[in-house]
């Protein structure tokens, strides 16, 4: 059999086996498959994991056809094969070999064995092999299976990470708009990998005020999921605690700032809207929601500060805004202006405001998926480049 049809029958055999929270439970059902479907070609008859534990390697599985030895035995990691399975990621040994310990190898029943690091180095897994088995051959082999698993565990984590990252992000999203009287408001997030680092969300001050945020974390995955909770949490505490909101941006700055994740910088627009139309807001670097008269006139929302985690001392400024019946605010992320087209061309504040210009007499939902809609054309459906948010506000049309 050829490597490469070797490397599909044993990714084929490691597909068909359930993945288990446990790696020690993973690890072990795959060497039992693989000893179970490969023995002929590989003359593997059984063997034992050891995990990493305090600078000494602990049996805690046997599998296949191997003498029975207590689980609990350890090995030190300066024995001569575990090291050089964790520089190589295989050995492959006898008896007569330098560095062997007989007596210990005697005493667990083994003659000729193989071993490979699995799991970065968490792992040792040891196999009894045939005198018989070629050496090229088996090393080829082995190390074919050591990609196969390594590559199961790392994707099982992987996942593991994104679901966790997905959950924090469903939890901060809103899950409806609360109702601020006299006003029509809706959002909505795309990420444009499996988690992204936008988020927007409502928040309810009283029955006359309404904080509305959106926010953009440098990144994706949980690292962004992470960042953009902790906006999540700050702005919500600060709004708890009746901080003004240029002390609430201040604070998640100086938090953001000293954060050790990967994704460091975080754009930021809040403001809080009244029913009567003022809206108090501070942009912290953020692309400049842009409000819509009832007539041709635009006003961009800038007034604020830099990007947040930028620098511990940045300082930030309030912006006022008046918004009048008939009038829409659109908040929205780099993620929908910055779309490119087939020529390279970005979708662009002229053509957002077009859109929305055109679709002013329709609901804030009805605006938001034009939106989406409408970069999604622009684009021809390609794949997101980043993630995309929008927030329409729309305030209604006073009863004559």
């Amino acid at each position: 059999m050829s490597h490469k049809n070797l490397f599909r029958k044993i990714e084929k055999t490691l597909a068909t086996i359930e993945k288990s929270e446990n790696v020690t439970v993973t690890i072990t059902n795959l060497a039992r498959a693989i000893v179970e479907n490969f023995e002929q070609e590989l003359g593997i008859s059984g063997g034992r994991l050891y995990r990493q534990n305090d600078g000494l390697f602990e049996l805690v599985e046997l599998f296949g056809r191997v003498k029975h030895v207590q689980r609990g035995l350890t090995v030190p990691k300066d024995y001569p094969p575990i090291v050089t399975a964790m520089e190589e990621g295989i050995v492959l040994m006898d008896q007569d070999d330098t560095g062997i310990d007989r007596r210990f190898e005697r005493e667990i029943g083994v003659h000729r064995f193989a071993a490979i690091e699995v799991g970065d180095g968490a792992f040792l897994l040891a196999f009894n092999v045939s005198p018989s088995s070629r050496e090229d051959d088996l090393i080829a082999s082995l190390q074919i299976f050591r990609l196969a698993v390594n590559q199961r565990i790392r994707t099982g984590r992987l996942e593991g990470l994104l679901l966790e990252a997905r959950s924090i992000q469903s939890s901060i999203l809103p899950k409806k708009v609360p109702n601020l009287s006299g006003y029509d408001i809706a959002g909505r997030s795309e990420p444009a990998a499996v988690v992204g680092g936008d988020f927007y969300d409502f928040i309810p001050i009283s029955e006359q005020i309404l904080g509305v945020a959106i926010a953009d974390a440098s990144g994706h995955g949980l690292p962004a999921a992470l960042q953009v909770r902790d906006v999540y949490m700050g702005l919500r505490m600060g709004v708890a605690r009746d901080f003004k909101i240029v002390r609430t941006v201040e604070r998640l700055n100086q938090i953001i700032q000293k954060s050790q994740l990967v994704t460091k910088f975080v754009s930021l627009f809040y403001g809080e809207l009244e029913s009567d139309g003022l809206f108090i807001y501070v942009n912290a670097g953020h692309n400049p929601p842009v409000l819509l008269r009832k007539g041709t006139v635009v006003e961009e929302l800038g007034t604020g500060g830099m990007v947040l985690g930028l620098s511990p001392g940045a300082v930030y400024q309030r912006g006022f805004a008046r918004v009048g019946p008939g009038d829409v605010v659109v908040l929205f992320t780099d993620g929908i202006v910055e779309t490119h087209n087939s020529k390279t061309e970005e979708f662009g504040n002229r053509r957002l405001i077009e859109l929305v210009r055109k679709a002013k007499g329709a609901s804030s939902e009805e605006i938001v998926t034009r939106i989406f809609d409408g970069v999604g054309r622009f684009s021809s459906g390609a794949a997101a480049e980043d993630d995309r948010t929008v927030v329409v506000i729309r305030r209604k049309e006073e009863s004559a």
